[in-house]
């Protein structure tokens, strides 16, 4: 199915547009054909300065369409209704609040508002029906607006693989990530302390990856979300690579597929984003590399826009029943492009006219 079309654009700001995730929203909007980029929003050593004059740290040019846009302050009230969120945690929770109390719609990549039971914590492709979560937050809070999270970086791309396998019972899961550099924004990890390294830990890493999923996975239920009742132990490190988390995962199923049963579950994944057509959702959600030495980040992490997670070296278990790697682009699928589908499921929902 093709991409769905709209009449006219929807005008978007950015927050926290110069930092590295901030930039990847930019490109991600950058020509969309639902979304308009008209405003930004930075930190005070960035405000009142034109965007185009600040350092750009992605490779390729910055997009022309917003050099000229003049950095404002993040106030409730300014800019437009629909905010995208590359805010700091540091800062996010109070900010974010005060905006949507303000009437502004915030998709927000901070993990400030993850685990409130009346946010959305999205995948589209795995729980697109906890965004009626979103009437009760408005009704409980008293907000004209709404925040909607995307997970960790890291998490997204557990919970594709995991949601894939959810037929066959999903009861154990443990997970090892190798996580870029470009994860700890800029200019990140010092290079003396990473080259030829891997750092054995990453702030409150492991706990998203043992908590959001469960909750993403989960049932809505009487207006909450009842967690999946999957246990995941997670063990995070960074290693030397730009960009692309990779995770080693081994799960336990309790109906006991067959290896091409696991496969075929992968492959067949899909959601309403692929159902909808929608412009950021990649065709193949799930991407099965077949040689024995993928995936690999600087082979594959880009493919598919970097919306795609890409799954290889399934094999047998002997501890908990299978094993299989997964990679995906953390700026990308597990930032910033993640959001802008959370957006545009919205859109296509209708939550935003």
């Amino acid at each position: 199915m093709g991409p769905a079309t709209r009449k006219t654009k929807i005008d978007v700001g950015i927050l926290g547009a110069t930092g590295m995730v901030g930039q990847q929203f930019v490109l991600q909007l950058a020509g969309h054909p639902w979304f308009r980029t008209t405003w930004l929003g930075a930190s005070q050593r960035s405000e009142g300065r034109r965007y185009g004059d600040l350092s750009w740290r992605l490779s390729g040019p910055m997009p022309d369409e917003v050099a000229d846009l003049v950095v404002e302050p993040t106030v409730p009230g300014r800019g437009p209704a629909l905010l995208f969120s590359a805010l700091d945690a540091s800062v996010a929770g109070d900010i974010e609040r005060d905006l949507a109390a303000a009437g502004h719609v915030v998709v927000s990549n901070a993990r400030n508002h993850r685990m409130d039971p009346l946010v959305p914590l999205l995948v589209p492709e795995v729980n697109a029906d906890h965004l009626a979560l979103v009437p009760a937050q408005r009704q409980q809070q008293g907000w004209r607006g709404a925040i909607v999270t995307n997970p960790n970086c890291s998490t997204v791309f557990l919970t594709m693989a995991l949601a894939a396998l959810r037929q066959f019972g999903p009861s154990a899961v443990t997970v090892t990530t190798e996580q870029a550099t470009s994860g700890a924004g800029y200019p990140g990890v010092a290079s003396l302390d990473l080259l030829g390294n891997v750092v054995p830990f990453i702030s409150g890493e492991e706990d998203k990856l043992e908590s959001e999923p469960r909750k993403i996975l989960g049932t809505l239920t009487g207006g909450r979300v009842e967690p999946h009742p999957v246990l995941i132990s997670a063990q995070t490190t960074r290693v030397p690579v730009v960009n692309g988390h990779t995770e080693m995962i081994s799960v336990r199923l309790d109906t006991k597929p067959t290896g091409e049963d696991v496969l075929s579950a992968f492959g067949s994944f899909c959601g309403r984003p692929q159902q909808l057509g929608l412009p950021t959702a990649p065709a193949r959600p799930i991407v099965y590399l077949r040689e024995p030495d993928r995936p690999q980040p600087r082979l594959d992490v880009d493919r598919e826009r970097g919306m795609a997670v890409f799954i290889g070296r399934l094999r047998p278990c002997p501890v908990l029943g299978y094993k299989f790697v997964a990679l995906g682009h953390n700026t990308v699928r597990g930032a910033a492009g993640a959001a802008v589908l959370n957006a545009e499921l919205m859109a296509a929902d209708g939550m935003l006219d």
